[in-house]
């Protein structure tokens, strides 16, 4: 499978070589596990918690991260053989152009922008939610051209604030991070702690709602693409615990972003997969204990869709526990903020060095060592979607463009076995091909779970990606550029 012009895995390293366009090393596994973890636990369980139990499977929401989490995995192991495989920024972008050509390499970086940048703009608003919540605790009332229907200019501030953060350098990222995930952390911790003295067991029946149940204020969630095709029932029930999965998959979204990073990692062969595999695992145990832990102190039918945590507790007679949650839901999700533009900002920066877009915006700062052109550009750009387009809408589109990326890795790393054999792999994915078709077979029923209005506007945004392709892209990339340089692949890589 080779659609298009394909750059060697020597000419994917030798392009971080080239001067003016050189990110510094400056991570260890440490900081890769920590931007993880800090990308990861966000919106998925400080905010889409409520909406999965509350509208599509009830206390069952607990094996709806269970089954993200694996499918997570799978693709996961793909993920961390290629990063240590081709350790350039990029993500799955980069691995594409290496082993599938370049015609699916910029399908897969279309697809990955928009993956993060409305990926930042769902944690965005849903920072803002808490904002919101933390404000009026402190009796501070947010003034409604801020703060209102239709528009959302808290959560456009925060953005351009983080944008600002991200061009001062990937150290002072990391740093930063790493004090805010720690403080995140112990906020996790403390709602499964202090929330375990609330768990009625009375809360959990059913465990499993009925299918065609009636949600948090009476509500049913949106139909899935197989549920308006006849094959799945509506909320609730099993296919409900899989409808729920679809969404709440977006809280895992965030190990792939720590792959976009390979190019500034010190020993990308063996942080990567540590980085990877470490951070997902954590989350999914810490996924689990939450959801149970918040479906048991409140039943399913009353759960709030909007700050489900703070909610949870201030039902139960604990206000001051709902603000502490409150502010460390804003603190973790400006870190997923944080992560997302930065690895949205890598992509563009790769994708126009690769001269697909144009190469004005591979330009690194030599002061900082940042490409700030790209994050300034990517910045703008989500702090205008944040301030207008909803939550659900933003975090199902998001999805669907990370499942599509899956199954494009996943499809990958089985091509570049059969091509590049004698490639030396630092992490082998293991059971190759079961695990590569079992993450592709996952992604793709957790994308068929998506409402069909999603399907809609991902086809849109690709059928856009296409024309923007074939109208500059295809004559302008470095390959085209010079197609002197597009030989057979070398026996070895350095």
């Amino acid at each position: 499978m080779n659609l298009g012009r394909t750059k060697t895995i020597e000419q994917s390293i030798a392009d971080t070589e080239e001067p003016g366009h050189q990110l510094r090393k400056r991570l260890g596994p440490l900081d890769l596990t920590v931007f993880g973890v800090g990308v990861i636990i966000g919106t998925g369980i400080f905010v889409l918690t409520g909406k999965a139990a509350g509208v599509q499977a009830g206390p069952a929401v607990a094996l709806s991260f269970v089954f993200a989490g694996i499918a997570c995995a799978l693709a996961a192991l793909c993920y961390a053989e290629f990063a240590s495989t081709v350790p350039v920024a990029g993500s799955a972008y980069t691995f594409s152009y290496a082993s599938l050509g370049e015609l699916i390499a910029w399908i897969i970086g279309w697809d990955l922008i928009l993956e993060l940048a409305l990926g930042a703009s769902t944690v965005a608003v849903g920072w803002s939610t808490y904002f919101a919540d933390v404000m009026k605790a402190a009796h501070i009332t947010i003034p409604s051209w801020a703060y209102g229907r239709g528009h959302n200019l808290a959560a456009a501030a925060i953005v351009l604030i983080l944008t600002a953060v991200i061009c001062l350098g990937i150290k002072v990222s990391s740093r930063v991070n790493m004090v805010i995930v720690a403080v995140k952390l112990a906020v996790v911790l403390f709602v499964i702690v202090a929330g375990l003295f609330y768990v009625k067991a009375a809360n959990y029946s059913p465990f499993i709602p009925p299918a065609g149940s009636r949600g948090a204020g009476g509500a049913t969630s949106t139909p899935s693409l197989l549920q308006d095709l006849g094959f799945a029932p509506g909320s609730f029930g099993i296919s409900g615990i899989f409808t729920g999965a679809a969404l709440v998959f977006f809280a895992f979204i965030g190990f792939d972003i720590v792959a976009t990073a390979a190019e500034e990692t010190r020993r990308p062969q063996r942080d990567m997969p540590i980085g990877i595999l470490g951070s997902l695992a954590i989350c999914t145990a810490l996924y689990v204990a939450v959801s149970l832990v918040i479906t048991g102190m409140v039943k399913y039918t009353s759960i709030k869709i909007d700050a489900p945590l703070a909610a949870a507790f201030r039902s139960v007679g604990r206000p001051g526990y709902a603000t502490v949650i409150s502010v460390g839901a804003l603190l973790g999700l400006t870190t997923v903020m944080m992560i997302l533009l930065l690895g949205q900002s890598r992509v563009f920066f790769a994708m126009s060095r690769d001269r697909l877009l144009p190469p004005a915006f591979a330009a690194v700062n030599q002061r900082f060592g940042t490409p700030v052109r790209t994050s300034i550009t990517t910045g703008v750009a989500v702090a205008v979607l944040s301030t207008f387009v909803p939550l659900t809408e933003l975090a199902e589109l998001v999805n669907i463009g990370t499942l599509f990326a899956f199954i494009l890795v996943a499809i990958g790393v089985l091509v570049l076995r059969r091509t590049r054999p004698d490639l030396p792999r630092a992490f082998r994915c293991p059971g190759v091909p079961v695990v590569p078709i079992l993450a592709v077979l996952a992604s793709g029923y957790l994308m068929l779970n998506l409402p069909a209005a999603t399907w809609l506007r991902f086809l849109i945004w690709m059928v856009v990606g296409f024309v923007v392709y074939f109208a500059y892209g295809v004559r302008h990339s470095r390959l085209a550029a010079a197609p002197e340089e597009v030989r057979p692949p070398a026996a070895s890589t350095r």
